[in-house]
């Protein structure tokens, strides 16, 4: 072969390995909303709206959660408030009555998801939580943004009329 036909077969080599890896990259990015939710998430804020605009902080300023969600379609979600103080028993079973009011500061709950990719909706099926109204109701998440590092989402409102708004880190 000549020069010339060596290099217009790498630059047609190359040409190819470039849209090859440009579609890599693009179908990469595709991923459906369940593969994308996949994962351990950590808690960044948890706020309660209130019709007039108002904000709620059941969990407190600083709330501490955790949100897995696995591939298979199982969640476990649970948030506590970072400002509980400690039960001067050390005992869960023997707290005083100021002490009771502690359970009010933290929800856990877990069961089985699914995903509707169009509406950008999480559906949550609750097998079991330390809120026992909860048991056996399903519930909805509005997801409003979700990258690779940060997860928004939203609850509809309550009867109440309080909105939930979560913002959630991925894990490391």
């Amino acid at each position: 072969m000549n020069r010339r036909a060596t290099l217009a077969m790498t630059t047609i080599a190359l040409l190819c390995l470039a849209v090859s890896l440009s579609a890599s990259d693009s179908l990469a990015q595709q991923r459906s909303l369940k593969e994308q939710l996949v994962g351990t998430w950590t808690l960044v804020s948890s706020d309660q709206v209130r019709p007039d605009g108002s904000k709620l902080r059941q969990f407190g300023a600083n709330p501490k959660g955790i949100n897995v969600f696995d591939a298979n379609g199982r969640f476990f979600l649970m948030i506590a408030s970072a400002d509980n103080s400690k039960i001067a028993s050390n005992n869960l079973n023997k707290n005083s009555e100021e002490e009771g009011g502690l359970i009010v500061g933290s929800l856990a709950y877990y069961g089985t998801y699914s995903v509707s990719e169009e509406e950008r909706v999480v559906f949550l099926h609750l097998d079991a939580s330390t809120f026992p109204n909860q048991i056996g109701t399903d519930q909805k998440r509005t997801v409003t943004s979700l990258t690779a590092d940060d997860l928004k989402y939203s609850y509809p409102a309550t009867m109440s009329g309080v909105r939930v708004h979560q913002v959630w880190k991925r894990a490391e």
